[in-house]
């Protein structure tokens, strides 16, 4: 045995002996602290055990004086907390106050002198319940509403929100509106208190808003700081929509920020907001919104329920810092409780100004908000005022928006259609460039080819990307559209959800637990589309790297994908994918039977190359320059 080997066994014993050690003292500890938990257990249960015994020798007499001088302790510790009126609010019984115009009914609460529910009077309103629409849709649930501004005590300045008291309530009508005023008294000669107007004018712009003021009376002492209001807002939506996943994705907080819409979209991570003027808990076809007509500052936060699990689907918290002025009594506020409607949306104003609540409709960025706002939601909401069935009025959308791109739909056939006509030529050019040396000087080849023959390769691409902007336009107005909730079409009960033929015992991945007809129609014709195109593309790409994988990616592989990722979309926008495929095919049949490809390449051969653009010169320019510094290259490996 060598010295290395004595070292290493005695290193090994030595590291053993102390981990032993070391193993011990912890047992050791957590023996001692194990005995110590039994100790203060056992302590527990003897003084348990002895107020039991204690309680049992009690006389009456003897239980209702402890329990006298408890009350009595209690009281006096709420009655420093709160004051003499804070304290009567606190411990009286709230009771619920409902009015109602054409539009909505509101439950107000006196506990905290707060609308407690909105239920939606609208015929076409209802929410899903055990699988079929029988209810009429609430945007709150009562029990878990809080909304008050946070108070302090004027003893001890320990803070807790107006929501735990009672107001005092008024109601009055006037013309054109039913007024309830809440007023919380604070103390002797201070109170605050909220106004709510719900107007009766038969505009649903106006009547889906409640204004709302808050008036304060020498309340400063008894606010929480003397710089703002805090009032804080919690509020739990329901599930109204037949698929949770759509739902829950299009359910979130949304607030307008120095005139640009922004969305909170993590869970459970709470965010300052600054310089906002209004603040929404947006559900996917509804929303209740609190409106400023000056700038705001708030923080909030959100989270999900489970699936099939909590009956809610996302519980909201925002606290809402107003502006605060003590000489100043009164503050002009609104809430709104409605449809995302953007007919409705557009008109909703505070104070005479328009508040600008229609861009919570997700139409889309600029570009594909403007072809949605000014072209397919007018064409789409005139159609539908004339009468017409919704699966009519898609089928005439989908047409008329083949006839708008139709010219570019015929340039990018032309353009593929040159290519192929020209391939015997590059053909030649790529056999007499082989090697991946000389790829630069095949390059050139073809742009003088290309030149030559008055062909763009990217010709195909351009038409469909100018027209991608209207494709995904439609995509963003299907589910947005509010007027396509609850309305049939022939297998499709709901053409803003998604239609069930079969309901499966059991969930594939990436698929569902149901089968879509239209998601599956709009499947197949894809694949029919994807296989026509391919195969007029076949002649081009016959031959080069990769061909075999991008005709699995595209006829296979993209259908499946489409397959999966729509099953649970609208069964609307399912349906408009499986026109827009099928007048595509169409259009291209059409478009092949009249043209003639010998023509278009005797007309290729004779066309008389223009003169070159500068961008052309620059780019083979910047080609020559390319090869000649690769020659150089590849001559200074060689020496």
């Amino acid at each position: 045995m060598d010295k290395k080997t004595i070292i290493g066994l005695v290193l090994m014993v030595a590291v053993f002996i102390g981990f032993s050690f070391y193993e011990n003292h912890k047992a050791k500890e957590y023996n001692e602290w194990k005995k110590g938990q039994l100790e203060m257990q056992q302590a527990l249960a003897d003084q348990q055990e002895a107020n039991r015994a204690k309680e049992e020798q009690m006389t009456d007499e003897e239980r209702a004086t402890r329990d006298s001088m408890e009350l009595v302790k209690r009281n006096n510790a709420e009655l420093y907390k709160y004051g003499s009126e804070l304290k009567a609010a606190r411990s009286a019984n709230g009771e619920t106050i409902t009015i109602q115009n054409d539009f909505i009914k509101v439950d107000f609460s006196t506990k905290g002198g707060k609308i407690a529910n909105v239920t939606l009077l609208d015929e076409r309103y209802t929410r899903y319940a055990d699988g079929e629409r029988t209810e009429q849709v609430e945007l709150k649930q009562p029990a878990h509403e809080v909304f008050g501004v946070e108070l302090k005590s004027v003893n001890d300045n320990t803070t807790f929100l107006s929501d735990e008291f009672v107001f005092n309530v008024e109601q009055k009508d006037v013309e054109g509106a039913k007024v309830v005023r809440m007023t919380l008294p604070l103390a002797e000669n201070a109170s605050l208190s909220y106004i709510y107007t719900l107007h009766t004018s038969g505009e649903p712009s106006r009547d889906y808003v409640i204004d709302f003021d808050i008036e304060q009376h020498n309340a400063a002492a008894h606010l929480a700081t003397s710089e703002t209001l805090n009032l804080t807002w919690t509020s739990r939506s329901n599930m109204n929509e037949r698929s949770y996943q759509n739902e829950n994705l299009a359910t979130k907080i949304v607030y307008f920020e120095e005139g640009s819409l922004e969305e909170m979209d993590s869970p459970n991570e709470k965010e300052t907001l600054e310089n906002i003027s209004w603040i929404a808990y947006k559900q996917q076809y509804f929303t209740s919104a609190f409106i400023s007509s000056g700038e705001l500052t708030a923080t909030a936060e959100f989270k999900n329920s489970a699936k099939g699990g909590a009956d809610f689907m996302k519980e909201f918290y925002s606290t809402i810092s107003l502006p605060l002025n003590a000489e100043k009594g009164a503050y002009n506020y609104a809430f709104y409780y409605g449809p995302n409607d953007l007919k409705i949306m557009e008109d909703v104003e505070l104070a005479g100004e328009n508040v600008q609540l229609d861009q919570i409709i997700p139409l889309g960025g600029w570009l594909i908000g403007w072809v949605n706002r000014y072209g397919t939601v007018p064409i789409f909401q005139w159609l539908s005022n004339n009468g017409l069935g919704f699966g009519l009025i898609i089928l005439i959308l989908t047409i008329l928006v083949k006839l708008i791109i139709l010219p570019l739909t015929y340039k990018s056939y032309m353009s593929t259609a040159k290519m192929r006509a020209i391939r015997p030529e590059m053909e030649a050019i790529n056999q007499k460039y082989p090697n991946q040396e000389d790829a630069m000087k095949k390059q050139q080849a073809l742009m003088e080819l290309y030149q030559k023959a008055g062909v763009s390769p990217m010709g195909g691409c351009l038409p469909l990307l100018i027209q991608m902007p209207i494709l995904w336009a439609m995509f963003r107005f299907f589910p947005a559209s509010i007027e396509l909730r609850g309305e049939s079409f022939l297998w499709a009960n709901d053409l803003s959800s998604y239609d069930s033929v079969l309901e499966l015992p059991f969930s594939i991945p990436f698929y569902g637990d149901h089968i879509s007809l239209f998601a599956l129609l709009m499947a197949v014709a894809l694949f029919g589309y994807s296989f026509m195109s391919y195969k007029q593309q076949a002649t081009t790409t016959a031959g080069q790297p990769g061909a075999g994988m991008m005709k699995f990616m595209m006829v296979y592989f993209m259908p499946v994908m489409m397959l999966c990722f729509m099953n649970s979309f609208a069964s609307g926008l399912c349906y408009y994918y499986f026109l827009s495929q099928m007048f595509t095919m169409l259009i291209m049949w059409a478009i092949r039977r009249t043209v003639d490809d010998e023509k278009v390449r005797e007309k290729l051969l004779s066309h008389k190359p223009k003169k070159k653009s500068r961008f052309q010169e620059r780019y083979e320019e910047a080609l020559r320059q390319q090869q000649d510094q690769l020659n150089r290259e590849q001559r200074r490996q060689r020496r």
